[in-house]
């Protein structure tokens, strides 16, 4: 994947090496339950952790870390894809006569972190809190993305990030709102969500090439990598990994098949009006 040519936006809040405000307050148990929420049932852990906080455990307390760019190889590229999918997505809103907000920052940082939706953990996984309008990555994910799920390379990576900046363009289009409290389930507003942030990063390799010259751009090969990253996080891949079995009621992410298949119709089609899950008949 081809990349370190890339803007850095700087829109990174580095909090490496800082302990966690009100992190005592949710214990092993709270982590513990969003592991199994997320491993075994497809729960957004932030979700969960957001009901363990506010169910008499210790509020998390916002954190600042150092804004800017950073020194080291892993923040830069996730700051470099970060500045590509805010180019991208301020292009694509422009055209439709809108303004588009990049997210309030990505944050980086080690094992657990304050934020607007409760204790982050690392454990949890890279996830979107609304809240806040920030992105939440542990970079340590990346190994586990390579050991547990098999999705190697730079070009995986990208996609976990443009995947989660999907959802903040769905937050600010007010896709987001349509999800209803506790779905789930193979045709659930959960699920569409999903596969439309997927398509989503879709539309971001379609169009990094020529929004940054050349500068950021995956090829076939990389695509391809991306393709098996979504397939890997599938929640049929994850439940059989778990549990032995596959439970299509507890869906909140969708089929590898599908998770595969809405990421290659944003790269082919390029628009986002392709991804339109709401309203799509077969996901």
């Amino acid at each position: 994947m081809r990349w370190q040519g890339g803007r850095r936006g700087g829109n990174i809040e580095d909090r490496r090496g800082m302990s966690a405000a009100g992190v005592g307050g949710v214990g092993l148990g709270g982590v513990v339950l969003a592991l199994i929420g997320y491993f075994v049932f497809g729960i957004d852990p932030s979700t969960t952790m957001s009901v363990v906080n506010g169910a008499g455990g210790q509020q998390a307390q916002q954190q600042d870390g150092v804004r800017g760019t950073t020194q080291d190889q892993g923040g830069q590229f996730v700051d470099v894809i970060e500045q590509s999918t805010t180019d991208v997505w301020t292009q694509i809103f422009a055209a439709e006569g809108q303004r588009y907000r990049r997210p309030a920052a990505v944050v980086i940082y080690d094992q657990a972190t304050g934020t607007g939706c409760g204790m982050g953990q690392s454990a949890m996984g890279p996830f979107y809190c609304p809240a806040d309008q920030k992105v939440y990555l542990d970079l340590a994910f990346w190994q586990e993305l390579e050991s547990r799920f098999g999705a190697k390379g730079e070009a995986a990576r990208a996609y976990v990030i443009a995947h989660e900046i999907g959802h903040h363009v769905q937050n600010l289009t007010g896709a987001t709102q349509q999800v209803e409290r506790g779905s789930r389930g193979a045709s659930s507003s959960a699920v569409r969500l999903e596969l439309q942030a997927d398509c989503y990063a879709g539309v971001w390799v379609a169009h990094a090439p020529a929004v940054s010259g050349g500068q950021v751009a995956l090829d076939p090969a990389d695509i391809e990598d991306g393709i098996r990253a979504a397939a890997a996080v599938g929640d049929d891949a994850i439940q059989k990994q778990a549990q032995g079995r596959v439970m299509p009621d507890a869906f909140t992410h969708g089929t590898s098949e599908q998770r595969m298949r809405w990421f290659r119709i944003g790269v082919e089609k390029g628009d986002p009006a392709a991804c339109d899950t709401f309203r799509a008949g077969r996901l």
